[in-house]
């Protein structure tokens, strides 16, 4: 069996209680996710997080900690992913900035605003990021080599 999975970074972002997520369209429908995508060759993960972030949301952020690191296997395609969810807080927007294609928007929801609409996660880690951060689960950055 040829069984690969696919290695992803995500950030979480609070700013005064409320959470930065993107929006896009994926499946046939609108989603929410953190800013997350996929590490490229030659990059540390977080290299990956960074640039995912600027490229998805047009923000500049600090990786402050580790949240956790989640395995997690779509149901649609039975594709497994290792997310790698970094904590971070915001440095600097450029509303300007063009965001990659997927991505139709940004938004700041708190958790309960993100609670409220399941249909919406990409999957169920999107809450469960949330709430690993606010349960204030976190390790050090230096743990990752």
């Amino acid at each position: 069996m040829d069984w690969q999975p696919h290695i992803t970074v995500a950030t979480v972002i609070e700013n005064d209680g409320r959470f930065l997520f993107v929006e896009e369209f994926k499946a046939g429908r609108m989603v929410l996710n953190q800013p997350a995508g996929h590490l490229e060759a030659d990059e540390s993960l977080c290299e990956a997080a960074l640039r995912e972030t600027l490229e998805e949301t047009g923000w500049e952020v600090e990786l402050t900690a580790l949240l956790g690191i989640y395995l997690y296997t779509a149901p649609s395609n039975g594709v497994t992913y290792q997310r790698v969810c970094f904590i971070a807080r915001p440095v600097r927007h450029d509303p300007e900035r063009e965001l990659d294609a997927d991505i139709s928007g940004i938004t700041w929801l708190t958790r309960n605003e993100l609670a409220d609409q399941p249909e919406r996660w990409r999957s169920e880690l999107v809450l469960q990021c949330v709430d690993d951060y606010l349960a204030g689960i976190s390790g050090p950055l230096e743990l990752l080599r």
